[in-house]
């Protein structure tokens, strides 16, 4: 069984270049957003209707996903770790921008620590798993 070097395999194996997959990536971005918004929130026992709480503290940083995306071309390789990179920088920085001073929400020092571990644990971090799960499955299949 011959394995094939992963350095051959195309910038995000498996999912690329694929509107479908463009999608997914986005929507696991989103959710991972999300996600860090709603322990955020129930950490910090915030009160109110929790579907617009939600979406008042996620917005900066979802409209900040959106051009990460787009600066990234993410469409192109979706999968990549490092479009994920430029995703997470993107969405960190232009989120926390836009909280400040669109949404006049606050960016304190502990905030910004967990913010940019969280989003780029989640962000990058499951275009790595997925990464080397499908460099691994190119790597079990038998040469041609």
């Amino acid at each position: 069984m011959m394995r094939q070097n992963p350095s051959d395999l195309p910038p995000g194996p498996a999912i690329h270049a694929d509107g479908k997959a463009a999608g997914t990536a986005f929507l696991i971005d989103v959710v991972a957003i999300v996600v860090f918004v709603i322990l955020g929130r129930s950490s910090h026992h915030e009160n109110g209707s929790f579907i617009v709480s939600t979406l008042k503290v996620a917005a900066p940083f979802l409209i900040a996903l959106l051009a990460g995306h787009a600066l990234s071309k993410s469409w192109q390789s979706p999968a990549a770790p490092s479009k994920g990179v430029i995703i997470w920088v993107t969405t960190l920085v232009l989120g926390m921008l836009l909280r400040r001073f669109a949404f006049g929400r606050g960016t304190a020092l502990a905030f910004i620590i967990v913010a940019t571990l969280f989003i780029g644990a989640f962000v990058i971090g499951w275009r790595v798993v997925w990464e080397w799960w499908t460099e691994r499955k190119a790597a079990d299949q038998p040469a041609d």
